[in-house]
C-alpha cells in the first residue's frame, strides 16, 4: 500500500529520512548496480574508435501536431508523445506532462550537446492546462530548467522524487507549487492517484552531485485507467513488485533507448523492457527514451526494431506511434513501421530482411 503525503517539497532532514538515503546519497534496492563508469575507459574508446550505424535520422521524421482542440474532441483517456520521454497524458479529464523537455539540446549548454532530431510535437505555449508535471529523475535528458520554468509560470504543480523538487525551488519555482515523493508515496490529483514507484538508476547534474537526488518511476491509477511511466532504469524485481500492487496497468510507457550491455543496470536492453512490461502486467506498452537524442551507441531506429521483435515473440500489445500521434487507452491502434521512412536503404532493406 502506498503512503500518502501532503502537497509540498520536502526539507533535506525528510529527505536523508529515507530509506533511500544512505552515507549521505541515495542508493538502489540492489547494491551491485553496474552503471558502467567502472569501463569509463573502455567507453570513451568506444566513443572515439567505434564505428557508427545510423546514429541520427538520414531525413526528417514523420510527425503529427495535434491541437488542443483535436484531442479535446477525442473521448476517455490517451497519450500523446511529444519527445524522448516527454509524454502528454489525459486521464479522467485532466492532462499531465512526464519530463517536459523541450529545449534543441539535452545539455548543461545549448551550444553543445545531444541536438534533438525533431521539434517538440507541441510546443510549450500550446500545451492544454496541466493539472501536474511528473519528473522522473533530474539528468537533462528529463529535466530542463528552461522548461519546467516556463511552466511554472502558469501555475501548474510539479511532482518529483526526493531532492530534485529542492532543486526546482532553487531555480525559483515556488515552493507550494511542489511536491516531493519517497518511492511507494502517493498523493491524489483530482480522481487520480499518483504513486513514486521505486526505479534502479543513478542522478546528478555535475561531476560533483552524483546520486544526491532521488530516482523513481511512477504510476497513474485513475478512475477509468491505469498508466506506469518508468522514467530511466535497468532491469529489477521492482516492476513484479510494482504490477503486483498496482497493475494490471492498460498502458506501461517503458524506457526503451540509450541501452548497451556495458551499462544495462541503468539502462535496459529492448527485451528487458518488454520483460518490464510483462512483469507489470501490462495490457499495452509504448516504448520511450528514443527517436528524439543520439545518447547511446545504437542506431535510432533500433530500440523500436528489437522491441517490437521481443513483443511479437508472445504478441504483446506494443504501440509505437509517431511523435504526435494520438494513442486512445484501451482502444485499438493501427501500428505503421513509420520510423522507416527515416532510415538509410541500406538498414531499411536489413530491416525488411529480417
Amino acid at each position: 500500500m502506498s503512503v500518502s503525503v501532503a502537497s509540498c517539497a520536502k526539507s533535506k532532514d525528510e529527505a536523508v529520512s529515507s530509506a533511500q538515503y544512505r552515507d549521505g546519497k541515495f542508493v538502489n534496492s540492489a547494491t551491485d548496480v553496474q552503471s558502467g563508469t567502472g569501463n569509463m575507459g573502455a567507453i570513451v574508446k568506444r566513443l572515439l574508435l567505434e564505428k557508427r550505424v545510423d546514429p541520427v535520422p538520414a531525413k526528417s521524421l514523420p510527425m503529427l501536431t495535434p491541437t488542443q482542440a483535436e484531442l479535446d474532441a477525442i473521448a476517455g483517456d490517451l497519450a500523446v508523445r511529444l519527445g524522448h520521454s516527454t509524454v502528454l497524458l489525459r486521464l479522467d479529464s485532466q492532462y499531465f506532462i512526464t519530463d517536459p523537455v523541450f529545449v534543441d539540446r539535452a545539455s548543461p549548454v545549448q551550444w553543445a550537446g545531444p541536438k534533438r532530431f525533431h521539434a517538440p510535437a507541441m510546443a510549450l505555449d500550446d500545451l492544454p492546462t496541466l493539472a501536474g508535471v511528473v519528473i522522473s529523475h533530474d539528468h537533462y535528458d528529463h529535466l530542463d530548467k528552461a522548461s519546467v520554468r516556463r511552466l511554472a509560470q502558469t501555475g501548474t504543480h510539479f511532482y518529483a522524487p526526493l531532492g530534485v523538487g529542492q532543486r526546482l525551488i532553487r531555480w525559483g519555482i515556488d515552493a507550494s507549487q511542489v511536491t516531493e515523493l519517497d518511492w511507494w508515496q502517493s498523493v491524489t490529483v483530482g480522481s487520480t492517484q499518483l504513486v513514486a514507484t521505486p526505479a534502479q538508476h543513478f542522478s546528478g547534474r555535475t561531476l560533483w552531485d552524483r546520486d544526491s537526488t532521488l530516482w523513481a518511476s511512477f504510476s497513474f491509477i485513475s478512475q477509468h485507467s491505469r498508466v506506469f511511466f518508468s522514467g530511466d532504469g535497468g532491469y529489477f524485481d521492482g516492476f513484479a513488485e510494482i504490477g503486483e500492487r498496482y497493475g494490471p496497468f492498460d498502458l506501461t510507457l517503458m524506457e526503451t533507448g540509450a541501452y548497451d550491455e556495458m551499462w544495462d543496470g541503468i539502462h535496459m536492453l529492448p527485451e528487458q523492457s518488454v520483460q518490464a512490461h510483462r512483469d507489470l502486467r501490462g495490457k499495452a506498452m509504448i516504448p520511450i527514451h528514443n527517436g528524439t537524442f543520439d545518447l547511446g551507441m545504437h542506431a535510432w531506429y533500433e530500440p523500436m526494431e528489437r522491441a517490437l521483435a521481443a513483443a511479437n515473440v508472445d504478441g504483446q500489445s506494443l504501440k509505437i506511434p509517431m511523435m504526435g500521434q494520438v494513442v486512445e487507452i484501451g482502444a485499438p491502434f493501427e501500428q505503421t513501421v513509420w520510423w522507416r521512412e527515416a532510415e538509410t536503404p541500406e538498414a531499411l532493406s536489413l530491416a525488411q530482411a529480417q
